[in-house]
């Protein structure tokens, strides 16, 4: 059976202290690094799925304008994420 002094019982915890201590701020910079990944992901294809929302309303709007443009209208309004835009033709 291995017997171990009390110093060298200390020693092993404080390395087994150090050892855990650096693999918890690896694996956190390591989970911060994906997380960020992640949430980056998730930012960018909501905005493509907005963009493309919009995409579909400025399709509706430029079809509106040339109805109203036919009927004699000079000036049309679309909103672009809720922002209106004036087309003057």
């Amino acid at each position: 059976m291995l017997a171990l002094s009390l110093e060298t019982a200390k020693t092993i915890a404080v390395v087994v202290l150090l050892a855990f201590l650096a693999i918890g701020v690896v694996s956190a910079w390591i989970i911060k690094n994906i997380t960020m990944k992640l949430i980056t992901v998730g930012i960018m294809a909501a905005l493509a799925l907005g963009v493309w929302t919009q995409r579909s309303n400025l399709q509706n709007c430029a079809d509106e304008a040339r109805a109203n443009v036919s009927a004699g209208t000079t000036k049309v309004s679309c909103t672009f994420f809720g922002t209106d835009v004036e087309i003057g033709v």
